[in-house]
């Protein structure tokens, strides 16, 4: 999107140095890389990255800060996923906007998606390590904000999972983690934070506190990066090993109730210039004459299962009444392909992400670039320059 950055890039683009990218991404995780990382980077005016920064802090505060919407949401977490020990504002919260042109004619953001739940925090800085060194980009372009080196960036990190805790008394939470796509963040994580890569059913519960071991001793756990996506726990009809509705003696990073709280539930109560039309599904009566307008989402769904884009009224009427509360009609948006490739214009979608310890403030920007009608890297599989990228912008 800055033209000149962009033809430079491109014309001295080569297969090997996308070779060397992706090999050198593979080394910095120590693992190799199952989903599509984006030939090139994108390049965003810093008047672009402001713009969308403001407008996600003014959405998270938006929603922390109303009363009412608190009451709401907290209502709206499933029983059997109320964990006690709730915090006044989520730590991690990711922002996603898609870029469309505006009356004007200008480019300007819309909101996609706003979740009270980790991203790729550690690996993001690593990918952006990667296009540099590879693609020798100019030292003056940043991924980081203005006084957020590397350095700095993981300690903040680290203060945001560990939150002063020994490293030996903190795990990074998920399902099979080594099974997950998602691997080479939680191998990054580990590494820059000293805590422990941890499979949710292994965990040891005795009375209130909960455990894990290591080389034939028992370590308690104090406090949890939680990294498990609980719709994906439900689909798995498996029970945890501990109880999270015990009043146990640990921490969340985040508390689980954050990932229903800021979710596509929220969307239909922010008001600002940024979000597209967005109602519950049960609000609709009659359903919409155009359905096709919209896209259908489920509130707690992750990688776009269960998204239907341009519905069909038969689809919209084979949802049971009962069950429409839990999803979204979103006005479908037409992404601009701004970004110019050897393979045709492309679309990004960017995810502002978001640490709230002392202030609410934003760190790395993960970017996907696809031409598909949806922009996770699942759906624009068999393409190139498509798939998970990072965001440089000049120093002002």
């Amino acid at each position: 999107m800055i033209p000149e950055v962009r033809r430079q890039f491109n014309s001295n683009f080569t297969p090997e140095k996308y070779h060397n990218f992706l090999a050198g991404l593979d080394r910095a995780c120590g693992t190799p890389i199952e989903f599509r990382n984006c030939e090139t980077p994108c390049f965003l005016p810093p008047a672009l990255v402001e713009r969308m920064v403001a407008a996600g802090r003014e959405m998270i505060l938006q929603l922390v800060e109303d009363p009412q919407y608190c009451r709401a949401s907290q209502d709206a977490v499933p029983p059997s996923f109320r964990v006690p020990g709730a915090t006044p504002h989520p730590i991690f919260v990711q922002v996603d906007f898609g870029l469309v042109r505006g009356a004007t004619g200008e480019i300007e953001p819309k909101l996609v998606e706003i979740q009270g739940f980790p991203s790729l925090y550690a690996y993001q800085v690593a990918i952006a390590e990667e296009y540099r060194w590879a693609y020798g980009l100019d030292e003056s372009l940043r991924y980081l904000p203005p006084g957020l080196d590397r350095d700095a960036y993981h300690g903040l990190l680290r203060r945001a999972i560990c939150a002063g805790h020994d490293p030996e008394n903190v795990v990074l939470l998920e399902i099979d983690p080594y099974e997950q796509k998602t691997l080479p963040d939680f191998l990054l994580t580990a590494r820059r934070t000293g805590i422990r890569i941890m499979n949710a059913f292994d965990v040891i519960q005795e009375g209130r506190k909960i455990y894990y071991k290591a080389a034939g001793r028992r370590v308690p756990i104090h406090r949890i990066y939680n990294r498990v996506i609980f719709d994906e726990l439900e689909r798995s009809g498996k029970r945890l090993p501990f109880n999270l509705q015990d009043d146990l003696e640990v921490e969340w990073a985040d508390h689980p109730s954050w990932f229903f709280r800021i979710s596509k539930f929220s969307i239909p109560f922010l008001k600002h210039s940024t979000v597209p039309e967005t109602r519950f599904l049960s609000d609709f009566d009659p359903l919409p004459e155009q359905p096709e307008r919209y896209v259908l989402k489920p509130l707690y769904s992750f990688a776009g299962l269960g998204v239907v884009i341009g519905p069909t009224r038969e689809q919209l009427e084979a949802i049971p009444r009962d069950a429409r509360s839990q999803y979204i009609l979103q006005e479908r948006l037409d992404f601009e392909p701004v970004i110019e490739t050897p393979c045709g214009s492309t679309k990004v979608e960017i995810r502002i992400m978001f640490l709230w310890i002392d202030e609410l403030q934003h760190g790395a920007i993960l970017l996907r670039m696809g031409r598909g009608a949806m922009m996770n890297v699942s759906f624009n599989r068999n393409m190139e320059w498509v798939g998970s990228s990072a965001a440089f912008y000049p120093a002002e």
